[in-house]
């Protein structure tokens, strides 16, 4: 190893990502491939370092460990070019993915997107196509649908560096994708609980990406006015998807190829 690169990973306070006697299979790859996936780029002739674009994403994924950082598995092959990506509006459609296209320039200024719109209309693939985006570009993120998200809260509530500690991690992520805002009973400590992830997130210019089976009006009546100017501050007008129910569809057409033939 040499001088450069041992000096710039005691400044990270450890090894490097991977070190060890399997490292060549767990080191981390470099999403720019620009370093060896330690976050820092060597230069042997002069025998200095300075910071790859990637370092900055592997510290707030360590900051952000024991969050749920993956795409759950159904939507691990989201992708613009496949249904029900294909069926959808193509208004709403280009305007996912014109923010995927700059994804890295809109997680740094916080800007994020919220869709809405009736159940079963896509709304949760569409947001998944960003979320992974996101991390192929080596950005931490977090996903996690509101019901979850509270029952994790409420875990984390025992004790008061717990709460603490899990809610500085969720100011810490590079994206925080919400599903279903709204789909909780409203009390005031879900009230609280939400105001708190959507204000921190607004004063730290933090991006989020949120769905809603709701309407603005609805989601002002449930979650309060100064909930949902902080959400529009950070996402912009709501992205409308509305429909017929795909997922039923798909079902429906399922049931029917695999009917027994009836006798004219």
């Amino acid at each position: 190893m040499s001088d450069a690169r041992a000096s710039a990973l005691d400044s990270l306070g450890g090894e490097a990502p991977g070190a060890g006697a399997d490292a060549g299979e767990r080191a981390p790859r470099c999403p720019h491939g620009l370093c060896d996936g330690s976050g820092f780029v060597v230069d042997e002739d002069t025998n200095t370092a300075h910071d790859c674009r990637c370092r900055s994403g592997r510290i707030a994924r360590l900051r952000t460990a024991g969050l749920e950082g993956r795409v759950p598995r159904r939507y691990r092959g989201v992708s613009f070019d496949r249904p029900p990506v294909l069926g959808m509006p193509e208004p709403i459609v280009s305007e996912v993915r014109r923010y995927v296209r700059h994804i890295e320039a809109r997680l740094d200024e916080g800007r994020g997107l919220w869709l809405m719109g009736d159940v079963g209309t896509g709304k949760t693939t569409l947001a998944m196509i960003v979320s992974k985006a996101a991390l192929d570009a080596g950005r931490s993120v977090a996903i996690y649908s509101l019901p979850r998200l509270l029952n994790l809260i409420r875990g984390a509530i025992e004790t008061e560096s717990g709460i603490v500690g899990f809610l500085e991690r969720l100011t810490a992520v590079d994206l925080l994708h919400i599903d279903d805002l709204g789909a909780e009973n409203t009390t005031e400590w879900v009230l609280e609980q939400l105001y708190s992830i959507v204000n921190t997130r607004y004063e730290d210019e933090r991006a989020m990406i949120v769905t809603t089976n709701l309407r603005y009006e609805e989601l002002v009546a449930q979650l309060g006015e100064r909930t949902m100017s902080r959400l529009v501050a950070i996402c912009g007008d709501g992205l409308p998807l509305y429909g017929a129910d795909e997922r039923r569809a798909l079902k429906d057409e399922r049931m029917l190829e695999h009917a027994p033939a009836r006798l004219a």
